[in-house]
């Protein structure tokens, strides 16, 4: 970043533009209506779909934690009948908003291009060893099944080969993922969490005949709208969001933007106590702080996978919150839990509990529970903690919640 004047920025503003830009600090008892939870993602960008249900999957805890009254069905309308979002990557699986979707051939097109120039498709390569060896031979096969027989699931090619080394990927799979990657198909429904691609012409068709943006066009879009979903952010936070867009064209866009004063330099104080970090802001950020209403007065049971949380580094900044989600950690080496999920507390992440769902018996158990340093139990905050743990287990169909930690 050019060593121009950069206006300070409180920690806490910082956080509160971040949590306002998040959707966390409206009203979470609004009356939700698949309209609503569509202006919801868009308006924090997209939402992280995870396999892991020990809870719940992300991308409802995710939607649940910002409106008491979402249902996963919100989210089904809006991606299978509606057709307002539609699955794919950002910085991991996710739904977008489906008007979006021209910005998305860029990306299939470099998957394509990998594919093509970077050894994706050779023998040794890890597409390849999941396809049995003969990739084209594969992706050929799959594709025109799907052109003429319709949506298919991985499960329809169980007799077309023998199956992959790792994950269990049998050769289709990995051409059905694939397909999907470059943007061949698309994902136009799920059952029981399985997809179901079909051609993207006939999931999408307006989306999939709208011309790509060019690309500079397509990097200013990807770092704006990062940009006004963090609040502030450094070059790399921007690149990240998305991660639509090498880290050199976002840092070039960066120095571009502020000379053109579409971006302002801000020195931000951190809530850890390092020291301060030079990050981007949008010009009209103090109207933005404004314009942000109180946080609710209330604890959430968030999600690990909540965008809030994604970059530990950063939470550790805005929030002063040392977070790492422990699945994938060895269990001796685990310090709370295999499925931890974090404590907000208005504005602040004050604790954290290890949760699981006994769907057998319908109850949420909190097998663990941890307060942050200097945060104290007391009767409100416990009060407002069981609040917090009924809402959640009632979102899961749960009949009750208890609390077993010691």
């Amino acid at each position: 970043m050019p060593r121009t004047a950069a206006d300070p920025v409180p920690a806490a503003t910082a956080r509160r533009l971040f949590l306002g830009a998040q959707e966390l600090l409206g009203d979470p008892t609004r009356r939700v209506t698949p309209a609503l939870v569509h202006r919801v993602i868009a308006r924090m960008g997209f939402v992280q779909v995870d396999t892991i249900n020990v809870v719940q999957r992300a991308h409802h805890h995710i939607l649940g934690s910002r409106l008491d009254g979402y249902r996963p069905r919100h989210l089904t309308r809006l991606l299978e009948r509606d057709r307002k979002l539609f699955e794919h990557w950002t910085h991991d699986a996710s739904v977008i908003p489906a008007a979006w979707y021209p910005h998305w051939k860029i990306r299939f097109r470099s998957y394509a291009r990998r594919w093509r120039d970077e050894r994706w498709s050779a023998p040794d390569s890890w597409w390849a060893q999941r396809m049995g060896g003969k990739p084209k031979q594969v992706i050929d096969h799959v594709l025109d099944r799907v052109t003429n027989e319709g949506p298919l699931m991985s499960r329809d090619f169980e007799h077309d080969g023998p199956s992959g080394a790792w994950w269990g990927w049998k050769p289709p799979k990995a051409a059905l993922e694939h397909l999907w990657r470059v943007g061949r198909l698309a994902v136009r429904a799920r059952v029981n969490f399985h997809k179901i691609y079909d051609l993207s012409e006939r999931v999408f068709p307006d989306q999939h005949a709208a011309d790509a943006p060019d690309p500079d066009e397509h990097i200013a879009w990807a770092a704006r709208m990062a940009l006004e979903r963090l609040g502030f952010a450094t070059a790399a936070e921007i690149a990240g969001f998305f991660r639509a867009v090498p880290i050199n064209d976002v840092r070039a866009w960066c120095e571009e933007a502020q000379r053109r004063e579409e971006i302002v330099p801000v020195l931000v104080e951190t809530a850890d106590g390092s020291a301060p970090r030079r990050e981007y802001g949008l010009p009209d950020w103090r109207k933005r702080v404004a314009r942000c209403p109180d946080p609710p007065d209330r604890i959430r049971v968030m999600s690990p996978f909540d965008p809030v949380l994604r970059d530990r580094a950063r939470a550790l900044r805005r929030f002063g919150f040392d977070y790492r989600f422990e699945a994938f950690v060895p269990a001796p080496k685990r310090r709370y839990g295999y499925y931890v999920l974090p404590i907000l507390e208005a504005d602040r992440f004050t604790g954290r509990l290890d949760a699981k769902l006994h769907r057998g018996r319908g109850v949420l158990e909190v097998r663990g529970l941890w307060w942050e340093p200097g945060v104290r139990p007391s009767r409100r905050r416990l009060s407002a903690l069981d609040a917090a743990l009924g809402r959640l287990a009632e979102s899961v169909d749960a009949s009750a919640f208890e609390i077993t930690a010691t």
